[in-house]
C-alpha cells in the first residue's frame, strides 16, 4: 500500500467512494449525508484544519480517511479528530483501514499533534491506539448518541489528560447529525 495525501482532483472521486461504501454498509441516505460531509469537509474547511489521506489501485480510489481539526474553550491542545474513513467494500477485512489509520497517525505525529479523536466503533479503533474515554475528562463538540464510541489517542504522551471546558470541530463536522 502506498498511501498519499489527496489532490484536490480527488475530491468528487472520494465524495463518491464515501457516498458507494456507506450507501453498502447503512443505506442510500446514510451514503449521501457520508460523501456529502466528506465534500464539505474538503471544500468548506480552511486547508490548515483538514488532512485527506487516500490509496489508490492503478487510477482508481480505494480507501480515504479524514482528519480535522478539534479546538478547546479553555486550552490550547493541537488536536484533530476522525472522521470519516472509507475502505472499497472490496478491500474490506483485509487490514487496510487499521494500515490507512495507523498512516495517518504516524502523518500527524510529524505534524506535532497532541490529541487524536473518533466517534465510532471501540472494537476497532482500539486496534489503533485508542481508548474509549468519558466526557467528564474531555467534553465531545456535541451531544453523544453512542457515549461508548468517544475514543482519544494521545499522541505525545502515554496519559490522556483532563480538558475542562467545551470543545468544537470544523463546521462541516458541526452538526448534531454526526454526533
Amino acid at each position: 500500500m502506498k498511501f498519499l495525501e489527496y489532490s484536490t482532483n480527488d475530491i468528487e472521486e472520494i465524495r463518491q467512494l464515501f457516498t458507494n461504501v456507506f450507501s453498502d454498509s447503512e443505506g442510500e441516505s446514510e451514503g449521501l449525508v457520508i460523501g456529502n460531509l466528506a465534500y464539505d469537509l474538503m471544500t468548506n474547511s480552511n486547508k490548515n484544519d483538514f488532512n485527506v489521506f487516500i490509496d489508490t489501485e492503478g487510477k482508481k480510489i480505494i480507501c480515504s480517511i479524514i482528519f480535522s481539526r478539534v479546538t478547546f474553550e479553555k486550552r490550547d491542545v493541537i488536536a484533530f479528530i476522525i472522521s470519516p474513513v472509507a475502505i472499497d467494500t472490496k478491500y474490506h477485512r483485509q487490514g487496510v483501514g487499521q494500515k490507512l489509520i495507523n498512516y495517518g497517525i504516524n502523518s500527524l505525529k510529524e505534524s506535532h499533534i497532541e490529541l487524536l479523536f473518533t466517534y465510532g466503533d471501540p472494537k476497532f479503533y482500539c486496534k489503533v491506539g485508542f481508548q474509549v474515554i468519558n466526557e467528564s475528562i474531555i467534553k465531545a463538540p456535541l451531544k453523544l448518541t453512542y457515549p461508548e464510541g468517544w475514543l482519544c489517542q494521545s499522541l505525545v504522551i502515554d496519559k490522556i489528560k483532563k480538558i475542562s471546558g467545551n470543545s468544537y470541530c470544523v463546521a462541516a463536522l458541526q452538526k448534531q447529525e454526526y454526533w
